[in-house]
């Protein structure tokens, strides 16, 4: 049988040229993209199992560990998620499992899906996990085996005490799986300095690096327990943690699936460009421009979702102004401004706009520019807003922060 070609002509694909200011992915430098361009060569290739040992390298620095078991999995930041869950529970396990937004729940549904009993301790969205609620919750359950939580809630801008989490983990004996998506690089990831089992990110997020790679560590105790469990078996091929340390540990190299190469070669380079910077200007940046962006926010009339102590620089969530389209504000700023901002999701869907200034993104450029286009999209739809104050709060905001002076980040 033969098939016709498509009924509508196809050409090649180009994207525009957008503003990402919203909860992922976030822009890429030119670096990054030139680096994905360079020549593929085998996945077996000496000089590749090189570049494959300085990622390794340099992931220890961003994470702050000195974790053997330090690497990118090939796969998105859910992947590494579910990574984590598919390793180290198995049928029977307790979990005690932190919601306090979407991501919370995520982990919730691959802890039932490995046969694992979850605890929920549960917080109000926009809210960080209650440290007093996941202590009560070890004390009323024995033989918890592992504390999982979301250290920086990309559904609504708020931090959690990863510290105090884990602290109170290591006091009954349990593992801990953070996720760090939108933290790492944005704000402190102190792996070691806090004792984190297992933790895995996004490399679109602060990394400003290509989609579609998690960056994970688990810690050496870790895999030595799990070395040590016999009855241990993955239920994923894939996502098998014996399997993957033959291709990324430190001393073989056995085939396991076909590296996603030019994308490594990006993450490559957004770390070194990470080192280049140092992990404390890249968290004073994203602050820096934070204060700005909030200052200007404040000065539309728009008000945080989250309380300041516990606020994420990188991720901002604000309350929709009243009596305007939400829905109508992000279309024309998409439209008229190549501005792209997120919406809510879940119960805050229609409630609350998103602003991410991660990465290359979080720069003072995007900053005005986005407070511009609210002011005059504001403005046309009819709000009492007058043009110029936003910016000039902003500015104000960098002027008592400048770009020289180091202000403490958030943990």
């Amino acid at each position: 049988m033969k098939f016709g070609k498509p009924s509508r002509k196809i050409n090649t694909f180009y994207p525009p040229q957008r503003t990402l200011m919203g909860p992922g992915p976030s822009e890429i430098h030119p670096r990054v993209f030139s680096a994905m361009g360079r020549p593929t060569i085998g996945y077996l290739d000496p000089v590749f199992v090189e570049m494959m040992d300085q990622l390794k390298e340099l992931l220890r620095y961003a994470f702050q560990t000195k974790n053997s078991m330090t690497f990118p999995v090939s796969g998105p930041g859910s992947a590494g998620m579910e990574m984590c869950f598919v390793n180290m529970v198995k049928p029977g396990d307790k979990v005690i499992v932190c919601k306090n937004g979407v991501f919370g729940g995520r982990m919730l549904e691959n802890i039932e899906r490995c046969g694992g009993i979850p605890i929920v301790v549960e917080d109000q969205w926009g809210a960080p996990v209650d440290t007093d609620k996941v202590e009560k919750a070890f004390k009323q359950n024995q033989n918890v085996k592992v504390l999982a939580f979301v250290h920086a809630e990309t559904s609504t801008g708020v931090a959690s005490d990863a510290k105090t989490l884990a602290k109170i983990a290591d006091q009954y004996s349990a593992y801990t799986i953070m996720d760090a998506v939108t933290s790492l690089a944005g704000i402190p990831v102190l792996v070691d300095e806090w004792g984190i089992d297992a933790c895995y990110s996004g490399s679109q997020k602060c990394l400003s690096c290509t989609p579609g790679l998690s960056p994970i560590t688990f810690s050496d105790k870790l895999m030595e327990d799990l070395k040590k469990d016999k009855q241990r078996k993955s239920q994923s091929w894939f996502l098998d943690l014996d399997l993957l340390s033959g291709y990324w540990g430190d001393n073989t190299r056995t085939y396991h699936h076909t590296a996603p190469t030019n994308s490594l070669y990006s993450l490559h380079e957004a770390l070194l460009m990470l080192q280049e910077e140092g992990l404390e200007n890249s968290w004073f940046r994203h602050r820096r421009n934070h204060q700005a962006l909030k200052a200007g926010l404040e000065e539309l009339g728009l008000k945080f979702l989250v309380e300041e102590s516990f606020r994420l620089p990188q991720m901002n969530a604000v309350t929709v102004m009243p009596n305007i389209d939400e829905k109508e504000v992000r279309k024309r700023l998409l439209e008229e401004y190549n501005i792209e901002i997120g919406a809510g999701l879940g119960s805050l869907s229609g409630k609350i706009w998103r602003f991410g200034i991660m990465g290359y993104s979080c720069k003072m450029e995007n900053v005005m520019l986005a407070l511009c286009a609210l002011e005059t999209v504001f403005s046309d739809m009819g709000a009492d807003t007058e043009v110029g104050l936003a910016e000039a709060a902003a500015y104000k905001a960098y002027a008592s922060h400048p770009a020289n002076r180091k202000i403490e980040a958030v943990a």
